[in-house]
């Protein structure tokens, strides 16, 4: 394979999983999450990296810096490197959205299905990458 190529919002709309990471480059990841109704990603600050997010479905709040932002699909953030963040299911639906790490954050390959198991493991990328 040469990058990556699918309907990116199709997976998002279907993916349950909590995390889980499609393709990662040396400079760029991109990362499917299912947040269930009322959990959170919980607050965290990457002081070498920049992250966009892209909301499919359902409704949250992304906080950057202490100030909360809703957010429904079809909404789209980013979040600066340094900056203290979160994102928040407000909703009685998944918020199912995608993020884009630049660059990467996690272990290629890597999938959480649940927060709690995700909460359960503190990897970091490694410098592998998917091709």
């Amino acid at each position: 394979m040469k990058g990556f190529i699918a309907n990116i919002e199709k997976l998002t709309e279907e993916n349950d999983r909590f995390r889980e990471v499609l393709y990662t480059g040396q400079n760029i990841q991109l990362v499917l999450m299912s947040i269930q109704p009322g959990e959170d990603i919980g607050a965290e600050i990457h002081d070498d990296r920049d992250q966009f997010f892209r909301f499919e479905k359902g409704e949250g709040e992304v906080w950057i810096d202490g100030v909360a932002n809703p957010v429904k699909a079809d909404d789209g953030v980013i979040v600066p490197a340094g900056a203290e963040h979160n994102v928040v299911n407000t909703g009685s639906e998944p918020l199912r959205l995608y993020t884009i790490y630049g660059p990467p954050e996690h272990i290629d390959g890597t999938v959480h299905n649940t927060k709690a198991e995700a909460d359960a493991v503190h990897e970091h990328f490694d410098g592998k990458t998917t091709e």
